[in-house]
């Protein structure tokens, strides 16, 4: 290992944590409030890292080999003694809303290769919180990715008509231009 656990960034964990499960032929994909805090330069803050895996294995599998690298089951989570971040792997399938994600990303770090959503389909990703939930801070994860990022928003536009959500995209495209 190049970096202890405990001196590793977000970014660095998921990619050390993503690596690790790709040499056990678990590829996992970052999503959630994690990818914000990676697009958004840590404006938003999280605990966790919500890992989807592309491929349903089975629980113990996944409970093996996060336990070769020091994780443990706690509930529903797992952690490790000296990780700021504990991991959350939420059941598939991989989409937005009701659409299927179609293009992924990578980010490469000293500890290994993480995949996680586009900056635009974590832009949906949020904005499907605050659509379906009203969850106002979703909202805002959502500006501050949009802001950082270069992204397609006649893409957003359709996937929120489809959605059925135009009136709240008008709510988010207010937000873009303050």
């Amino acid at each position: 290992m190049i970096k202890a656990i405990a001196e590793m960034s977000l970014q660095e964990l998921a990619a050390y944590v993503a690596t690790h499960l790709k040499s056990h032929q678990i590829p996992v994909v970052l999503v959630g409030g994690s990818c914000v805090s990676i697009y958004s330069d840590n404006k938003y803050q999280t605990k966790d890292l919500d890992f989807v895996e592309r491929y349903h294995n089975k629980r113990s599998l996944l409970k093996t080999a996060l336990h070769e690298i020091g994780f443990a089951e706690h509930n529903r989570y797992f952690v490790h003694p000296e990780a700021h971040y504990f991991l959350e792997f939420p059941l598939g399938p991989l989409a937005i809303g009701d659409s299927p994600v179609r293009e992924l990303n990578e980010v490469i770090t000293e500890t290994g290769v993480v995949t996680l959503l586009t900056p635009q389909d974590c832009i949906c990703d949020r904005l499907s919180a605050y659509y379906h939930w009203h969850d106002q801070q979703s909202l805002q994860q959502a500006v501050w990715v949009a802001l950082a990022h270069p992204f397609d928003i006649e893409y957003v536009r359709a996937w929120s008509e489809r959605e059925g959500m135009l009136h709240k995209f008008e709510v988010f495209l207010g937000k873009l231009s303050i």
